[in-house]
Formats: structure tokens, sequence, C-alpha cells
């Protein structure tokens, strides 16, 4: 059976064992089938859309970062969410993206 239909049907159940990979139990096997750096620019993403606090998106970029991404993947990730989250959620989270790499974008535009 393929792999991703497993997934699936364990996801389905709330398997517990999977559950714990995603959530990141570092005794858990790595279930991923995406590459680090896409599995963090994708978790960065997710991030975005359910508008996560400012200590959330810092702690998604750095993990983006440690993966390999670059801020200019960080930001191209920000600006291909925006037909799905909408324009002011990646509006309002720019500033809070920007904090995370180390740019502050308010005192910038002042």
């Amino acid at each position: 059976m393929e792999d991703y239909k497993q997934h699936l049907r364990r996801l389905a159940v709330h398997d517990e064992a999977l559950v714990r990979v995603l959530l990141g139990d570092e005794n858990a096997p790595s279930a991923s089938a995406l590459e680090p750096k896409t599995a963090a620019l994708a978790r960065f993403a997710a991030s975005i859309a359910v508008d996560a606090a400012p200590s959330s998106i810092q702690h998604a970029v750095a993990l983006a970062l440690a993966a390999g991404a670059t801020s200019a993947e960080i930001v191209a990730t920000l600006e291909a969410i925006t037909p799905v989250t909408g324009a002011a959620r990646v509006v309002s989270s720019a500033p809070k993206v920007a904090l995370a790499l180390g740019y502050d974008v308010e005192s910038a535009l002042e």
C-alpha cells in the first residue's frame, strides 16, 4: 500500500505514535517525506495561517533558518500564502516575521 494512504488512515484514527512523531517527540522516528527545509517552511506558513503569537513565529523562523532556509525563502513563503490566508493576515504578520529575522521594519518606516 502507498505510504501516504497509510499516513492518512493513521491520522484519521488519531494514531498516537504518528501524532507524537508529527508533534516533534524527539524519541520518535521521523515520518515526514519532506526534506527538513521544506517541512520547516511549511510549519512557518502554518504558523502565519493560524495567526500565531510572535514567539511562535520567531520559533518557526529559527527552525527554518536552522534547516537551511534563507531569509529570502522565508519572505517568499510568506508572500506565497497570501492568496490562501488573505492580505490582511500577511500584512499583520510581516512585522513579526521581520523581527524574527532581525529586522525592525516598523522603525525602518519611521
